[in-house]
């Protein structure tokens, strides 16, 4: 019996360094874990205004939506569909750019309505000034994209790209495979939300909603070291604090 305690005592021992090992391992400049509902769990610096990069992406994808333009009209060698998992699947600006350009009014109302979206969330210190993500200027703190989150789960177009590891789309009668700039798609957990950002003033992000062992959790990810280290960092944050 006493070999058996011991036995326990030094599992949990060995658990409880490579817990705090990993976590101090953790490069993400700022982050967050929250329950479903958006109340904060764990956090670093939440309230840090940040660039977000290719999270931008979400916001471009929620405003073509909203305009409610058909899925199936064919731009260029694309249709809007096609843009719209182009741009959050494989991450690609030119798609995301393309989007705003046949935006009803074109690109200014497009950003117009991206930012009226941020407003009517009663987000402060979200701005927005360019559809990709590819500007220093578009930021965000990991607190207010929780909301941007929980608004991108209500769209089926996001949710089925967020599960999707790769798309297969035919241009000029050949195929092409694109993969999803989150390689966890598919192997690890459920996704609902996953997009992820990278340009040198942001560094590694992603926000993510997805279902874990202990519940449904969003997680928000911004200022990782880069893009190697911002997904082993945002899924331990999501199972272990």
């Amino acid at each position: 019996m006493l070999k058996t305690i011991l036995k326990i005592g030094i599992i949990i021992l060995c658990l409880f360094q490579f817990s705090n090992s990993v976590a101090l391992n953790i490069t993400a400049q700022s982050w967050l874990v929250a329950n479903y509902d958006g109340t904060v769990i764990s956090s670093e610096n939440a309230n840090e205004v940040r660039s977000i990069a290719s999270i931008t992406k979400l916001l471009t994808v929620i405003t073509v939506l909203d305009a409610k333009q058909p899925l199936n009209d064919q731009i260029n060698q694309y249709t809007r569909k096609e843009l719209i998992q182009l741009a959050l699947i494989k991450s690609d600006n030119r798609s995301a750019q393309v989007l705003c350009e046949k935006y009803p009014g074109g690109p200014r109302e497009c950003i117009i309505a991206i930012n009226s979206k941020i407003a009517q969330l009663g987000l402060t210190k979200t701005k927005i000034i360019e559809p990709t993500g590819l500007s220093v200027f578009n930021v965000s703190t990991a607190t207010e994209l929780i909301k941007i989150v929980q608004l991108a789960s209500t769209y089926p177009e996001i949710v089925e790209a967020s599960k999707t590891s790769q798309i297969k789309i035919q241009i000029r009668k050949k195929w092409f495979i694109f993969n999803n700039t989150n390689p966890s798609i598919g192997k690890t957990h459920e996704f609902i939300v996953s997009k992820t950002g990278y340009i040198n003033a942001s560094g590694g992000c992603i926000v993510m909603m997805l279902n874990t062992d202990v519940g449904r959790r969003i997680v928000v990810v911004l200022g990782s070291k880069n893009t190697r280290t911002r997904i082993p960092e945002a899924e331990f944050i999501a199972d272990y604090l």
